[in-house]
């Protein structure tokens, strides 16, 4: 299951647009009332939500992951690590009866994509993080990621890792390059295309291809979208909308071109060369899962050291190598530049983990669907795709 969830059907988007809905929502925390008894000081621990697959693990025994063994060592703290979330929507559920009623939930930190982050800034049920405890993340952080519209300067939130929302196609079996998003819609692929089912995850690159500004993306802009795509639908031109199973049409050839997100390519690319990434002209979308602490963490100052040991280039760079997202940490290329390891060291080329300038041109981070717009869009986008 994709990391980018999807909104799998309209009744998860209406519980959370209900819970965010307009002024200040009845589940709305104030922020005198965000903040609980921290033991940190005392209490060396912490509990780490994330998702599956999102860390490094030791090569002869995959329950160990050396990068939060190598901060246990260092601070004394210890990591209660759990690959609990595999939805956001899912998770949401899971969590927001305690955030809501003013309850601890029972861990300290957590990973979400950033629409859902967006929706718990809204709601007030994540701590505003001491930047002072950071420094690894005031120098580091990655400029492009440092202010996104839900969560100015970053203050309740820090991406774990990044990535993109591109087109990924098959060139050899294909014929031809694909260099922009319209290329989908060409007579040749007409079957043989797929796009992304969430909302969340596929409006972007397609607003971006009709020459839509995604950072103040409209009404109107969405509509137009969804008009475009019905008449392809209507047509059979795309072959259906999927999560993370395109990446096994892609694999056996049914699909030629697909909506992709650049971390499962790099991953194909090694079994399958053929296979490419292209951040199409018009642009493409960069967006982030991000590390956030709840409201009422009782360890919340262990859970800021975790944070920023994580944005030393030398740990960016050792997770980097595994997971093969965009790092949110830019300076970690240096280090895997001077690896040894000439596999190692040709990550730091990679632009799908370094984007480079060109491609950072025609990257942007979407405005998020607000909770107003978001039960009228999602009940409009799940009628075309057939959630």
């Amino acid at each position: 299951m994709s990391r980018r969830s999807l909104l799998r059907a309209f009744g998860a988007g209406a519980a959370g647009a209900t819970l965010a809905g307009c002024g200040v929502p009845a589940a709305y925390v104030q922020p005198g009332d965000r903040a609980g008894r921290d033991v940190s000081a005392t209490d060396h621990t912490l509990r780490f939500a994330n998702w599956p697959l999102y860390i490094d693990t030791d090569d002869e025994d995959e329950s160990k992951r050396p990068t939060l063994d190598t901060f246990t060592e260092r601070t004394g703290i210890s990591v209660r690590y759990t690959e609990e979330i595999n939805d956001n929507d899912e998770f949401f559920g899971k969590i927001s009866p305690a955030l809501m009623n003013h309850q601890q939930t029972g861990r300290d930190l957590i990973v979400i994509s950033d629409w859902m982050a967006a929706r718990f800034v809204r709601l007030g049920w994540v701590q505003e993080m001491d930047r002072t405890e950071q420094p690894n993340v005031a120098r580091y952080l990655d400029p492009q990621l440092r202010s996104p519209a839900f969560d100015q300067g970053r203050t309740h939130s820090v991406p774990w890792q990044s990535g993109i929302t591109g087109i990924a196609y098959n060139r050899k079996k294909l014929g031809r390059e694909i260099k922009h998003t319209s290329d989908l819609w060409a007579a040749d692929l007409r079957g043989k295309v797929t796009l992304l089912s969430g909302l969340d995850e596929s409006f972007a690159l397609l607003m971006q291809g009709n020459g839509v500004d995604i950072t103040r993306w409209t009404r109107d802009d969405f509509y137009t979208t969804c008009d475009q795509v019905e008449k392809l639908v209507k047509e059979k031109h795309i072959r259906r909308f999927t999560g993370n199973d395109y990446i096994k049409d892609l694999s056996t050839g049914d699909v030629l071109a697909c909506q992709a997100y650049s971390g499962d390519v790099i991953q194909l690319q090694a079994d399958n060369p053929e296979i490419e990434f292209v951040v199409p002209e018009e642009g493409a979308e960069l967006w982030a899962e991000s590390l956030m602490i709840p409201n009422l963490a009782r360890h919340k100052r262990n859970a800021e050291k975790l944070i920023d040991y994580y944005y030393e280039p030398e740990v960016a760079a050792e997770l980097a190598t595994w997971v093969n997202y965009v790092c949110p940490v830019p300076a970690a290329r240096e280090v895997l530049a001077s690896s040894k390891d000439e596999e190692t060291a040709a990550l730091a080329e990679d632009p799908l983990i370094f984007p480079d300038d060109a491609m950072r041109r025609r990257l942007a981070i979407a405005r998020d669907i607000t909770s107003e717009e978001r039960i009228e869009f999602a009940k409009k986008w799940n009628s075309i795709v057939g959630l």
